[in-house]
């Protein structure tokens, strides 16, 4: 939602290109990356910007996506800003490495392009691949569109390098959709995105890299306080959601644009039932929202921007109250019968006021989530609201599955 306007100018570039184009803005020290489908873009043209001399880092080849991220581990551990990306199994490849950052608190900034990551190799969206490393220890943020890509990278470094926090921050979006889309993206200039970065300069690192003087790090399991570490650590994650409003809160002061922090609410003021989503569905939600709403129906949404940590008092305050909420998932929870997001939802159910849940899973492994699949979406949750039974999950795109019986 735009509120100003600052120095600026509209370019038509893909979301691959506004992550690169984000991420050459924030004048890392070193990137390290490897290319994989639908991430490939984003090296491409931070090569580019560094072969010209546009982007003045240590760009760094890489034989994997595993080398990739304890290469910006380190460097971000000597008091580097650094910047990587990946997708998918690039993302499963570097697991090891990504569990290390977090437990070193080093306030590394990437991008993942959400694509599936089954045994049956579905080169196709879903966020199966975020919700595999959704416990690592990460701040998680996702994007809507192409302007929300670029914007939440420039947000994630004021996030994961703040004092406060000192943990690293991935950025989410949809591949094949976000990754390949082209729009219309509000570049800043350099000097804006330096103003809305200089208030780092103020602030110590955990860690600096200084001649002449010992740095260790990654020996605190040995030492002993691992419990009063990982203490720390989670308490940093809550710290962040509040930290993430403040960020929000002066970017539009200085960019002109504001999402509204952790959750966005789109005509939720005066809704009885609301859809909950993230990522570039909630651009086909908004517009079916809007042509429900001129048939009367009482409809809104409320888009997740932060994932993990899990926004539960943002999104209580947002649902508590409404009749019923439809809980859209891009992924599988194993185990349950619900998506991830939905059951953990479930575990502050009590908290909503009386508002009625309800699973969808959609847009997984090459299915798309048509205006055709959200009015269905709508009409189930409305029927919810008014007593009627709906099941507690729908596969929306595969009706098979919502049959009794199947193996």
């Amino acid at each position: 939602m735009s509120t100003t306007t600052t120095p600026s100018r509209i370019k038509v570039i893909t979301g691959n290109a506004a992550a690169a184009i984000a991420a050459k803005l924030a004048r890392p020290d070193v990137v390290a990356a490897y290319p994989i489908t639908p991430q490939t873009e984003v090296i491409e043209q931070i090569s580019t910007f560094h072969a010209s001399g546009e982007m003045d880092c240590e760009l760094i080849t890489v034989e994997g996506e595993n080398s990739a991220m304890n290469a910006v581990m380190a460097a971000s551990l000597a008091g580097g800003r650094v910047f990587t990306a990946s997708s998918s199994w690039g993302l499963v490849f570097m697991y090891d490495a990504v569990l290390a950052v977090a437990g070193a608190r080093a306030p590394v900034v990437m991008v993942n392009v959400n694509r599936e990551t089954p045994g049956i190799i579905a080169v196709s969206s879903g966020q199966q691949d975020m919700i595999s490393t959704r416990d690592a220890g990460w701040i998680f943020l996702i994007a809507e569109d192409c302007q929300e890509v670029l914007d939440l990278v420039l947000q994630a470094y004021r996030l994961a390098e703040d004092y406060d926090i000192q943990l690293p921050v991935m950025v989410h979006y949809d591949g094949f959709f976000l990754s390949y889309l082209s729009e219309g993206v509000d570049i800043p200039e350099q000097e804006t995105v330096d103003r809305f970065l200089s208030v780092l300069k103020d602030q110590p690192r955990r860690t600096v890299l200084t001649p002449g003087r010992k740095l260790g790090v990654g020996s605190h399991g040995i030492l002993g306080g691992y419990m009063e570490l990982r203490h720390k650590h989670v308490t940093a994650m809550e710290r962040s959601k509040a930290k993430f409003e403040e960020i929000d809160k002066e970017f539009a002061g200085i960019f002109g644009r504001t999402y509204g922090g952790q959750v966005e609410e789109y005509r939720c003021d005066d809704a009885d039932i609301v859809l909950l989503g993230s990522g570039s569905m909630c651009g086909t939600i908004k517009s079916v929202i809007d042509d429900q709403r001129e048939k009367g129906v009482r409809i809104g949404l409320v888009k997740m921007r932060m994932y993990r940590p899990f926004p539960h008092q943002a999104l209580v305050a947002a649902l508590k109250g409404k009749k019923a909420v439809g809980v859209v998932d891009r992924s599988l929870a194993f185990g349950f019968d619900g998506g991830p997001i939905y059951t953990e939802l479930k575990a502050f159910e009590t908290r909503l006021e009386g508002a009625q849940l309800v699973s969808f899973i959609d847009g997984i492994a090459n299915t798309d989530i048509t205006k055709t699949n959200v009015e269905k979406m709508i009409q189930m949750t409305r029927d919810l609201a008014d007593g009627k039974n709906v099941p507690e999950v729908t596969w929306v795109s595969y009706p098979e599955a919502n049959t009794k019986g199947e193996k």
